[in-house]
């Protein structure tokens, strides 16, 4: 079964091999779109935004591949909106209150694609995404998407606030939006991608150690 995971610093030696799946999947992402962003990143995958605070969520099966996933920037720091495409949120500006994150790279494995936006892994990348953000009270995300996308998002149940006008970058036509995280659009996305019940892996408890275990003959303090 595929879960979507929640990496940050804290617990990113537990999940090296799936990182580097994810670096080499988006590098290769970039390549075959031929996007500006490639001259950033160098042989392993990197850019200059995967730092010590950056959040990733990666789709894992139980074979231990990546079927997909997404990036988190704090929106407080440096992001591709506030260093790159600064210029896409001319009208209303690059919301950078903390607690607002920017989403980058959303992607979905080569073989786990179809023909539709509607993909199985794509589906616990957007679903999971809005459940992380709704648990750690993210209010909203910032994203740079190419214009089309916008449409795509209000079908699974985003509500896509443009910043600025659309413009035309390496060929493609982007724009940058704000998609507050509710609970709304969490229903409407499990609804459009077919999913039941929450799609985050939760990390196994840990068994109590000695000084936890509850001493015998010992009631509650009064």
């Amino acid at each position: 079964m595929i879960r979507l995971h929640v990496i940050d610093r804290t617990n990113r030696g537990a999940f090296a091999d799936a990182l580097a799946q994810h670096h080499a999947l988006r590098r290769a992402a970039c390549e075959e779109a031929g996007c500006r962003a490639l001259q950033a990143i160098d042989a392993s995958g990197h850019d200059r935004f995967d730092t010590e605070t950056t959040r990733y969520l990666l789709a894992i099966g139980g074979d231990g591949q990546v079927a997909g996933g997404t990036r988190l920037l704090p929106s407080e720091g440096p992001t591709l909106l506030s260093e790159i495409f600064p210029h896409l949120a001319d009208i209303r500006g690059v919301e950078r209150e903390p607690g607002t994150w920017e989403c980058t790279r959303f992607f979905a494995a080569p073989r786990f694609r179809e023909d539709r936006l509607l993909s199985r892994p794509a589906g616990i990348v957007a679903a999971g995404l809005i459940e992380h953000c709704l648990e750690q009270g993210i209010p909203r995300l910032n994203l740079v998407v190419e214009t089309y996308w916008i449409p795509q998002m209000a079908e699974i149940g985003w509500r896509p606030r443009p910043l600025g006008l659309p413009a035309a970058d390496a060929g493609v036509s982007l724009c940058a939006v704000t998609v507050a995280m509710t609970e709304e659009a969490l229903q409407e996305t499990r609804a459009a991608y077919g999913i039941v019940a929450s799609v985050l892996a939760r990390p196994e408890p840990r068994p109590p150690t000695p000084q936890n275990r509850a001493r015998p003959g010992r009631g509650l303090a009064a």
